[in-house]
């Protein structure tokens, strides 16, 4: 298992066009082949506010690179995408894949999963 780590730099001040975009981008995410764990907003009463993150799963890099061709030509996602960056709400944002080491309950992932995705 692989799971992709999206950390976003917002403008604080316009949470708001961010949480419309994940709500608009989570159907297409699904759709183009991204198992997603979870996007997570910054709060206003400890660390960053203008700091969020997604985390969405793929089975193997392939899935991955495909997820990616296949996001590339959606049109709701260059809609969505557009108006994010017109928003002003995205400041910038880091890529980066993680490795989970454990099992949480209720977690995306089964324990048979997490024991296969072991390196």
């Amino acid at each position: 298992m692989h799971t992709l780590c999206l950390r976003y730099t917002l403008d604080p001040n316009r949470i708001d066009a961010f949480r419309n975009y994940v709500e608009d981008e989570t159907p297409v995410i699904r759709d183009c082949g991204g198992r997603i764990v979870g996007y997570y907003l910054p709060t206003d009463f400890a660390g960053p506010t203008n700091i969020a993150y997604g985390l969405i799963e793929f089975g193997s890099l392939d899935l991955y690179e495909r997820y990616r061709a296949t996001l590339a030509v959606d049109p709701t996602h260059r809609r969505n995408a557009t108006a994010l960056t017109e928003s002003g709400a995205l400041l910038a944002i880091e890529r980066s894949f993680i490795r989970r080491h454990g099992y949480a309950e209720g977690s995306a992932a089964t324990r048979e999963e997490v024991a296969h995705a072991a390196p």
